[in-house]
């Protein structure tokens, strides 16, 4: 039905386009990227058109009437180097709003030829490597993303997860060079929003699916090392996410219908000074799986909003939220198995909701601007687990949390340009708020034939509440070098503290220098390198765990430290074309480590619960290392491609202090992507993502036919941690759009599959006990009913490698 209704319309539209011209426009504000102020007089044109014009005097331009299709947008000014924005997608639906933001370039008025070749380049003076950028069209149309930016960002050098880099194949951990997904930032317009996935396992940051609406988005930016001094809590990445202002001019919107979810934008002018942009979305997916007779049952919404609003000349006020209210259940199938069985018995009824909401002001001053940002994030999550899925009875309960997580962040920076010196510092404050009641049963008591307890049960259970302060502060300067600005050299510092650790309030002790540099060796080939310390202060689910007496256990831990060492080549060979080959060495240190088990948390994959609840250490070390290539290629001729290759160690340290192989330790990540553009408004594209075999640590045998019955999953033998692999990971997506244009409307058909191929990719096979053959109960050795401690059970080991293919189908209708 879903498919016979956008036929049908795709067929109405495609016939009504044909009565009149499609045409579209493109508008936005071009400023100066040191000093945020806008520049007039830039000149703005679409490569391989007439079509062009000028900003005006508050730095606008507007391009209108151009026939639909893709464009590369070019930006240049005297004293600049000139930008390319490529893909630029034009429908008669919406208008595109673009910004743009222009660097000073001294080597402009001498080397044309190296601007030309410069357009493409993502780094900056603070940040000159390690750094990679995409924009919303490029997200729109990767093969298999679906409309989520995580995992889009899975294309990218370094970065593994989804299937890769040892989490599940159906979740956006963010894994990047062999560090935990929690080791990751994220800034919404500059503002910190820590929860980007709907379900998200607390203290960590991954989850089966985005929250961000791509249609805000303007561009991301990645920073896998060298992070500006800004930025806190960043071990392994910065993730920035710039968003459009909503159009100035005009009402619109679109419509998003897939599979899975529908969801629904709309943007236009509030009043004279201020835009707007707010979403909503809602999935169905619960209805899909209950249709396919699968037993789990995801249900979730999010929200988005932002709004700008311009107090003067100078002074810009934005306010944004973006929210998400998750429930997750099993559902008993019509027909049972026993790989639905296990999802049955090892997953909890989750309900999770949560928010982001701020304000940002900022005010122009001389040669620079102030920034001040003020934010609040809350996180509720509630999980229950009982004994074969029997809900409400207490005596079965196998797991409960009632958990909440509040911050309230004030940050104020001062950027600016004295001569040829570029400068920034700031400060910041959070106020921490944290409460969690917390129960799980690990194993029930063993009793033998007349009742004594033979071995004792083993719960975990303790109730918290935490609130505390933070603060930080930073400074960064640069200053280029030598004639024609070869050589550039950036340099910051940054120290953070708190009210709950013991010494958290000794800045000295968190103190985290970090130097850059930049030699432009030709025309076209930049040689770059940075060294730096980076700090992590350890998540709320782990500073707020309290023994049964109620007394903090982890107070005397540490922030977490790693030193990163980069040093890397990019050559600009031609305007739209870019290729990066970096090598680097991150070193640990402080990292937790785990008191009942031994065992660093960075051997801890993502589930849907919580990381972090238990007595830990700060003994860890660590060390990830490797070399990266990247080649880019931007839309030219009608084709865009991608393709990396990271090879990697990823090794940590636990009780013992011997180096194991991680969770994240898959050794090898590969990913390629093709796309082609042809007439008529079709495109095509093909995703291809490889990874080595993740470490894995099998089971303890004689514990798990011991506890299954009770926790519904097997035990591990961490004496043999991450001792095996399991095979390479790889995945073929496909994607393919028709758009149709009909003056204010215009519609995008798309096809969307994920594994195309029908791929097998192993996963940590499965324990359980072997069932009777009508799947009534459980085979027994005896014949006789199956005991509580299980010695009579025939345990088996399940493979988990059944491949998986998810076909999407939908349209996009924007008016």
């Amino acid at each position: 039905m879903f498919f016979r209704f956008t036929l049908l319309l795709g067929l109405w539209l495609s016939s009504a386009a044909a009565l009149a011209q499609a045409t579209g426009s493109i508008t936005g504000i071009v400023r100066d990227r040191a000093t945020q102020q806008t520049l007039p007089g830039v000149t703005v044109v679409l490569e391989g058109t007439q079509l062009g014009t000028g900003t005006d005097a508050t730095g606008r331009y507007r391009l209108t009437g151009i026939p639909t299709g893709s464009y590369n947008l070019r930006a240049s000014f005297i004293g600049y180097a000139p930008l390319l924005r490529a893909n630029v997608q034009v429908n008669s639906g919406n208008a595109n709003i673009i910004d743009l933001e222009l660097s000073a370039d001294a080597q402009q008025l001498g080397e044309v030829q190296v601007t030309a070749n410069r357009a493409t380049r993502v780094a900056t003076a603070e940040t000159p490597l390690s750094v990679q950028r995409i924009n919303t069209e490029e997200i729109k149309s990767n093969p298999g993303g679906n409309f989520d930016i995580s995992k889009v960002i899975q294309t990218l050098p370094g970065v593994g997860g989804g299937g890769t880099g040892g989490t599940s194949g159906f979740r956006n951990d963010i894994i990047i060079r062999g560090g935990a997904p929690n080791e990751n930032v994220y800034y919404l317009d500059g503002i910190e929003v820590p929860i980007i996935n709907h379900f998200q396992t607390q203290g960590s940051a991954g989850g089966p699916t985005g929250i961000l609406n791509v249609s805000f988005i303007e561009d991301v930016t990645l920073s896998t090392s060298a992070f500006n001094a800004r930025y806190d809590n960043a071990l392994s990445s910065v993730l920035q996410f710039r968003q459009r202002e909503g159009n100035p001019d005009r009402l619109q919107g679109n419509l998003r219908t897939s599979a899975t979810e529908v969801a629904g934008t709309l943007e236009g002018p509030l009043t004279k000074n201020t835009t707007f942009l707010a979403s909503a979305r809602r999935s169905y997916l619960q209805l899909l799986f209950k249709a396919l007779d699968l037993p789990i049952r995801p249900d979730y919404w999010d929200f988005q909003y932002k709004t700008t609003t311009r107090l003067g000349a100078k002074t810009t006020l934005t306010s944004l939220g973006i929210g998400a209210i998750d429930h997750f259940e099993v559902g008993v199938p019509k027909k049972s198995s026993p790989e639905k069985e296990i999802i049955l018995r090892q997953n909890p009824t989750v309900d999770q909701w949560n928010y982001t909401v701020g304000v940002a002001l900022r005010r122009l001053l001389g040669q620079g601007f102030l920034n001040v940002a003020l934010s609040r994030t809350q996180l509720y999550n509630k999980l229950d687990q009982f004994q074969d899925g029997v809900a409400g009875d207490e005596s079965r309960r196998i797991l409960l949390t009632r958990s909440g997580e509040t911050e309230n962040k004030l940050r104020a920076d001062v950027n600016g340009t004295q001569g040829r010196w570029q400068y920034s510092y700031g400060a910041v404050g959070q106020y921490v708020q944290y409460d969690n009641r917390f129960f799980n049963r690990v194993r029930r008591p063993v009793l033998d034939t007349q009742g004594q307890v033979l071995q004792p049960g083993v719960d975990v259970r303790f109730q918290s509440d935490l609130d505390f302060f933070r603060f930080g502060a930073f400074g960064q300067l640069t200053r280029a070098f030598l004639p024609g600005d070869r050589l550039t050299l950036s340099a910051g510092l940054r120290t953070d503290g708190n009210s709950f650790t013991e010494g958290g309030a000794n800045l000295a002790r968190t103190l985290s220098p970090r130097v850059s540099a930049s030699y432009a060796l030709l025309p076209e080939v930049n040689l770059n390198a940075s060294v730096g310390r980076y700090y992590k202060i350890p998540p709320s689910t782990l500073l707020g765990f309290r023994d049964e007496a109620g007394n903090p256990v982890n107070q005397g831990n540490r922030y977490i430290r790693s030193d990163h060492y980069v040093a890397g080549v990019e050559w600009l060979p031609l305007p739209a074309t870019r290729f990066t080959l970096e090598g680097f060495y991150k070193k640990y240190a402080h990292y937790p480590v785990s008191v009942r088990d031994g065992l660093s948390l960075a051997n801890l994959g993502g589930d849907f619960a919580a990381l972090g609840n238990e007595a830990v250490t700060s003994t860890g070390r660590g060390r990830a290392y490797g070399l990266e290539f990247f080649f880019q290629q931007k839309l030219t001729r009608k084709v865009f491609a991608v393709a990396s290759l990271t090879g990697f160690r990823s090794e940590f340290t636990g009780r013992t202090g011997q180096y194991r192989p991680s969770a994240w330790d898959s050794r090898l990540l590969a990913s390629a992507l093709l796309g082609r553009k042809f007439n008529r408004g079709w495109e095509m594209g093909f995703k291809y993502r490889l990874a080595g075999g993740s470490p894995y640590t099998p089971y303890n045998l004689a514990a798990s036919q011991a506890s299954y019955l009770t926790t519904g999953r097997g035990v591990l033998d961490f004496e043999q941690l991450n001792t095996r692999r399991l095979g390479s990971f790889q995945q073929f997506d496909f994607r393919l759009d028709k758009r149709l244009n009909w003056r204010r409307l215009s519609l995008d058909l798309f096809l969307d599959v994920q594994n195309a191929f029908v791929l097998r990719n192993p996963a940590l096979p499965e324990y359980t006990f072997q069932r009777l053959p009508d799947n009534s109960g459980f085979a027994t050795t005896d014949g006789q009913p199956i005991r509580p401690d299980g010695v009579n059970a025939v345990p088996v080991l399940l493979d988990n490698n059944d491949p998986s293919v998810t076909p999407t189908i939908g349209f996009i209708l924007e008016f």
